[in-house]
């Protein structure tokens, strides 16, 4: 039994060694970007963190290496065998993957100076230019330092960890009996079944619903410190691993070249901003901006066809139905995909979703410049109030990155106040972000909050108390989200900062509603959007073309506040579309009043469908409106990959937030 602890011991040393150089690495990109954190951030204790969040994803790696090594070590102790050949393997076996973790690491030093961003999958686009990779690491003065850094580190490990190895065969020399009974052996295989499901446990990196993800390193407003605990090893693996995803793959649907010059022309840009975009544009008001706070409620799977307003006959939202009678309400809108993940993306920065793909999701998240952003810079306070956990969808990452300051999880709430894997339900939600906005309205600035609901998603968890007239479980939480909105709003209305608030309430994405008419229903995209602040709002049924994309230019105008528009979204109160394009996972819709056109990419099928009542009704043979609604929709889908890909989607080239 001693030797199997000192066989541990061994092991855990290497691994707390492993640890300690990932953190030497650390070090050396913090005094390399020490200049990005401003003074408020440089503190020991918010430093620290960054560091404490370092180790947390470097064990994962870490985790990784050990487990190999355990099962080996662990299965022959349970034979009782110790061999000094076996943990010679074992070593060279370290030696050999914590060299390649360190190595990228050490080629991350340059790469994050350079790029500001950790090394990533792209890197592999380089193996195709051996001759130019390899000029470049040995042309750069700075880059030879990293490689001299490098080699120090793993000449210093691997006689670190030949040491331990030495030290622990002399034990297993003087410790060890030949003979081991039943009992030690039993304890010896519980112990090590136990051990090998903590390395596992440590793989996975947390205990909650989604295992780690990049985010988890996010935890302030300082977007290097943010950056600073990620494990470079980590990013790297969680990169290639998203980018060998098919929902990943680019857009093939036409010419970039094509695209960019027809979107220009559909949005009417002459003149714009080659500096930031090809698309990027200058909107003034011409007015002054007006103060107001902002609330934007994403309503969870919330179809347009479960409103009285759009022809349900079953009662279901008398409180949106009121509102929207109070509010701008725009009847022909469309989200922009079929997940809450699209919406996010769509609404607050004005891209449109590009099919399967996540846009926050990946490792590498990128830089954009969207509504929350011009707010901040407008001064504003922003917040984002989500009922589950901060790291789904990468969700913590992408929001700090891209101009939230305040994120308000299930990590802030009470653990009894939790209902299922998807958080708290609506109604503690809106009764949460009631109290925060009430403390921020006493601070003298704007503030603009995103209220992300979900209680009106599978699976259903429906309050014991809460009385509703439907049959199934399905109408009677649609039932209970409409009525926690209104409560909310009934509180909202008796706060002195409700005459100076804009709410707007825009369903993230539909879901199946009634009978299905096509292969892309438009139950899951057409949804309700209203804009609503009494006395300064002018209730009106708006039948114009409208999209997710469209709400932050629209929102803008409203404000008065001048800015550059770098998306696909207009101001719906000035300008108007000929159509409206969305996705939903292998599918793209592009709809106007009259017709409906639907084109699967992937199997070359489309159809153009007539529209009567925002619902699909027979096919249509129009062969020049059915090209120019294609041409529409691949041009923008197109053009926005492009954008995306280049990183385009900043307040300029190069970009880096603050």
């Amino acid at each position: 039994m001693k030797s199997y602890l000192q066989s541990l011991r061994y092991l855990i040393s290497i691994h707390i060694l492993g640890l300690f150089f990932f953190s030497l690495f650390r070090l050396v990109l913090l005094v390399q970007g020490f200049g990005y954190i401003d003074e408020t951030s440089r503190k020991f204790g918010i430093i620290a963190e960054a560091f404490l969040r370092g180790v947390w994803m470097d064990n994962v790696v870490a985790c990784y290496i050990l487990l190999l090594p355990l099962a080996i070590c662990s299965l022959s102790a349970v034979f009782n065998c110790y061999n000094r050949n076996i943990y010679r393997g074992v070593n060279i076996f370290f030696c050999i993957f914590y060299g390649v973790a360190f190595t990228i690491s050490a080629a991350d030093i340059p790469y994050f100076d350079y790029f500001f961003k950790h090394i990533n999958a792209s890197i592999f686009n380089w193996f195709g230019y051996v001759g130019t990779t390899t000029g470049m690491m040995f042309g750069e003065a700075s880059y030879l330092l990293a490689m001299a850094f490098l080699i120090l580190m793993i000449a210093l490990f691997c006689f670190l960890s030949k040491r331990i190895l030495k030290l622990t065969v002399r034990d297993f020399s003087i410790s060890h009996r030949r003979n081991t009974g039943i009992k030690t052996k039993s304890v010896i295989f519980v112990c090590s079944a136990l051990l090998i499901g903590a390395c596992m446990f440590g793989i996975r990196g947390r205990t909650g619903y989604n295992p780690i993800r990049v985010s988890a390193a996010y935890y302030c407003n300082n977007t290097f410190l943010n950056q600073l605990g990620i494990s470079p090893s980590f990013n790297l693996l969680r990169s290639s691993l998203e980018a060998s995803k098919s929902e990943n793959k680019g857009l093939e649907l036409m010419d970039e070249n094509a695209a960019l010059s027809l979107v220009r022309k559909e949005l009417g840009i002459t003149d714009s901003i080659p500096e930031i975009s090809p698309i990027a544009r200058k909107v003034v008001a011409g007015k002054s901006p007006e103060r107001r706070n902002v609330i934007l409620v994403f309503m969870e799977s919330m179809s347009a066809k479960l409103l009285s307003r759009y022809g349900n006959t079953e009662n279901l939202t008398p409180t949106l139905d009121s509102l929207a009678r109070q509010s701008l309400s725009f009847d022909r809108f469309y989200s922009a995909g079929t997940h809450t993940n699209h919406a996010i993306h769509s609404v607050l920065y004005s891209y449109p979703a590009l099919m399967k793909r996540n846009s926050m999701k990946g490792a590498v998240i990128p830089f954009y410049a969207g509504l929350p952003t011009i707010l901040q810079d407008n001064g504003y306070e922003t917040l984002f109030f989500m009922t589950h956990e901060s790291q789904y969808d990468n969700m913590n990452g992408f929001l700090r990155t891209n101009g939230f300051k305040q994120i308000y999880a299930q990590e802030n709430y009470p653990r009894e106040k939790v209902v299922n894997s998807f958080g708290v339900q609506d109604d503690f939600l809106y009764e949460y972000a009631l109290d925060i906005f009430n403390q921020e309205s006493k601070t003298g600035k704007p503030f603009f909050g995103v209220l992300l609901s979900i209680s009106n998603h599978p699976p259903y968890v429906i309050p014991k108390d809460f009385k509703s007239h439907s049959q199934t479980d399905e109408m009677r939480i649609v039932e209970f989200a409409d009525h926690a909105i209104g409560e909310f709003m009934k509180k909202a209305s008796s706060e002195p900062w409700f005459k100076n608030t804009i709410f707007v309430f825009v369903g993230d994405h539909g879901k199946k509603v009634g009978e299905l008419k096509s292969d892309m229903p438009l139950s899951y995209n057409h949804v309700p959007c209203l804009f609503y602040s009494p006395g300064f709002i002018t209730p009106q049924a708006n039948d114009e073309l409208g999209g997710q994309i469209d709400i932050a230019p629209t929102l803008l105008g409203m404000l008065n506040i001048d800015y550059t528009n770098n998306s696909f979204g207009i101001d719906l109160m000035r300008e108007k579309r000929p159509y409206i394009f969305f996705t939903s996972d292998d599918a793209i819709g592009c709809i106007n009043k009259n017709f409906f056109y639907i084109n699967q990419p992937d199997n070359g099928q489309e159809w153009l469908l007539q529209v009567e009542n925002s619902e699909e009704a027979g096919p249509s043979v129009q062969p020049a409106l059915q090209d120019s609604m294609k041409n529409y929709a691949f041009s923008m889908l197109q053009a926005a990959q492009y954008l995306m890909k280049h990183e385009l989607t900043g307040k300029y080239k190069g970009y880096i937030p603050e």
